[in-house]
């Protein structure tokens, strides 16, 4: 069992390296793919992938649609259902071209890894998103401020609503990519931002708020003028933990430090806290960038400002920005329907 195991994973290794380097994916993608193939493993008992055939494949997707996640105790979406299939589907179909395993693994078996298609129309059909609204936001920023963390807390909120960039990117930020005179981004990898697909994006902030935007200048001010931080410094800093006392074992926090973050697990927890705090809903800050296209959305006409909001958050397609992010919410389509002049006026 040892042996089948190590040969398995030292497949699975090769396949990770192929499809990282050769195509692509990123790190995110990558640890998908790996809980994908746990499953498949956990499911077979970690048997040998040369045993790999169609009952296989068959059995395992009966085995998903009663498997249940362990933090919910329900079972799994048709969704969660599919996206599993589909990263095992990718690699029994990379497998069937290694040396050792063409003879075992065939693509007509491979292709029993997918769901029906009723199955996958429900798992990949269009959800209508929950995030915050700009009253909301508004609320979450209007807690007590009183020393330089809760001036962070706030600034970052506001940009992360008024920008709508993905997390990494914007903790990995340094100040010096941005120009506030423009309200201008520039996510530029070769500065160190982390951007998906390591491309260089342009983003313009958008003027939902002058109360907002306010944080926002202020904060960069504030680090300009009293922290002295220079362009490599981050536009987002994390907190500085520093011993209570001499005396005493435990640790503060005090103020921000000219250092990353090296992940988004903090900012994620501060988002919570200050919503926590406030009385609010929890939303994840990738919720935040879809406020920020849906808000933005309202107010676009004709397709080049259509155009400029999908380029503004990353998109290279309309689609991606309205397939994804630009579903109106039912009260909404009730309201534009009823507004519409139909009477050729």
């Amino acid at each position: 069992m040892s042996k089948i195991r190590y040969q398995n994973e030292k497949m699975k290794r090769k396949y990770f390296d192929w499809a990282k380097g050769a195509l692509g994916y990123s790190d995110k993608t990558m640890k998908v793919k790996e809980a994908a193939l746990w499953k498949y493993d956990e499911y077979t008992k970690n048997q040998d992938y040369k045993k790999f055939n169609a009952d296989s494949a068959k059995g395992f997707k009966k085995w998903l649609e009663v498997t249940k996640n362990k933090n919910t105790g329900n079972t799994l979406d048709k969704t969660t259902q599919y996206s599993v299939l589909r990263h095992v589907n990718h690699f029994f179909n990379w497998l069937s071209m290694q040396s050792g395993y063409k003879s075992k693994v065939t693509m007509d078996d491979v292709a029993y890894l997918r769901l029906s298609k009723a199955d996958t129309k429900i798992a990949t059909s269009s959800k209508m998103p929950k995030y915050p609204s700009l009253a909301y936001i508004q609320k979450m920023c209007s807690f007590p401020i009183e020393n330089e963390i809760d001036q962070r807390d706030r600034a970052l909120i506001a940009f992360t609503a008024l920008s709508g960039m993905r997390d990494l990117a914007i903790i990995s930020l340094p100040i010096g990519c941005f120009a506030p005179e423009k309200l201008l981004i520039e996510q530029d990898p070769a500065q160190g931002v982390k951007t998906k697909f390591s491309k260089t994006i342009y983003t313009t902030l958008f003027k939902f708020d002058d109360t907002l935007l306010n944080y926002i200048l202020e904060w960069h001010q504030f680090l300009r003028k009293e922290k002295l931080f220079d362009n490599s410094n981050p536009l987002f800093p994390a907190t500085k933990i520093e011993l209570a006392s001499e005396t005493q074992h435990s640790f503060i926090a005090a103020g921000v430090d000219k250092v990353y973050w090296a992940d988004t697990n903090p900012m994620r927890k501060m988002f919570r806290a200050r919503a926590e705090q406030m009385g609010l809903e929890y939303y994840s800050p990738h919720k935040f960038r879809h406020f920020a296209i849906s808000e933005a959305n309202k107010y676009a006409i004709g397709a080049e400002q259509m155009k400029a909001i999908s380029q503004n958050v990353g998109h290279e397609r309309l689609t991606t920005t309205f397939y994804g992010y630009g579903a109106v919410d039912n009260y909404r389509v009730s309201d534009i329907i009823s507004s519409m002049e139909f009477k050729g006026k």
